[in-house]
């Protein structure tokens, strides 16, 4: 008989990690242990208080599917016992890694994989003001592709001082849905002129009816506006792209759905994640051969990873060894 634990736990951030919506210092995960006393599997979820969670409540939903999770239920048992957030993400990826290590067969096997291949991620620059920002830049300006965090007033100075400070990098920018109507033109103008190859989520979920009417001069990327494969169609014409997240879409099994109707419906598909141990990232590579945009960056902003991490040479991530997923 399978037996679950639910640990809540803490990673500092190198510095402090810096969006629209505010700072923060650490990374708080829960991670999902599913053992049968000869094999183990292990999912990572970070709660959002965005989308109204916290670790108590995560904790408490996971703790509600126990009694079924330990008689048997499987990942696909999962996706009816719990809404798709956080919670059923660390026991999505925790009964994929269990099932892997059970079968004897990797996950991404599982998955209807041949391989799984090194990916080359974005490095993301926290918001501040363009000095900050450019030093940032400066610093990071060997890598192939920045992720800038972005905050509405402003936006064109940091997009200004960040491409002279690493001009051969591709950028995407993330707003956070800070922008609003009345500057989105502007900074869509802005970021064409830095050469921006994505702009992600830059007006407010539930109030993006804009971007029907305005012209994309950079391709706009669904973050908060899209979770899973319910209500993606109706996103046609407000946004190019999507980004995939583990934690938004309730895990692994939801996400592969989600990109395979993404790529049916003509959207260009990015896969993201929250600031997180390589446990979390681990997963989400398996998506990273159909992206267009890869933003595993989570290990590379802590001040520690987990033992057993992914490892990264550069901005070149690489598969994960058994002993931490998969």
């Amino acid at each position: 008989m399978a037996r679950l634990s639910i640990a809540i736990e803490r990673f500092p951030i190198a510095g402090s990690f810096v969006i629209a919506r505010g700072a923060k210092t650490e990374a708080v995960t829960l991670v999902a242990t599913i053992e049968d006393g000869a094999f183990r599997g292990r999912g990572e979820c970070v709660p959002y208080a965005r989308y109204g969670e916290s670790p108590r409540s995560v904790a408490a939903a996971i703790e509600s599917v126990r009694p079924a999770i330990e008689a048997g239920a499987d990942r696909f048992d999962l996706q009816s016992l719990l809404p798709a957030g956080a919670a059923r993400n660390a026991l999505d990826c925790a009964l994929w890694d269990f099932d892997a290590k059970r079968l004897g067969i990797p996950a991404y096997r599982l998955a209807g994989l041949d391989r799984l291949a090194p990916a080359t991620t974005a490095f993301t620059l926290s918001v501040g003001s363009p000095e900050a920002m450019a030093e940032a830049a400066e610093r990071a300006r060997d890598r192939p592709l920045l992720k800038l965090k972005l905050a509405g007033d402003g936006d064109a100075e940091r997009l200004a001082a960040v491409r002279a400070a690493a001009p051969a990098a591709e950028l995407i920018v993330d707003a956070n849905e800070a922008w609003r109507r009345h500057n989105l033109e502007e900074n869509l103008a802005a970021c064409a002129k830095a050469g921006v190859r994505l702009v992600e989520q830059p007006l407010p979920a539930g109030d993006d009816a804009a971007l029907v009417e305005v012209p994309h001069s950079v391709p706009i990327c669904a973050d908060e506006s899209a979770h899973d494969r319910t209500g993606l169609a109706a996103l046609r014409g407000r946004y190019d792209a999507i980004n995939i997240k583990l934690d938004k879409t309730g895990g692994l099994t939801e996400a592969l759905a989600l990109q395979a109707e993404a790529e049916r419906l003509g959207f260009a598909v990015m896969v993201g994640c929250m600031v997180a141990s390589s446990l979390a990232m681990a997963p989400a590579l398996l998506l990273a051969a159909k992206a267009r945009f890869v933003d595993l960056d989570g290990p590379l902003l802590l001040a520690r990873d987990r033992a057993d991490g992914l490892r990264y040479e550069g901005s070149v991530m690489y598969p994960p060894s058994p002993a931490l997923w998969g």
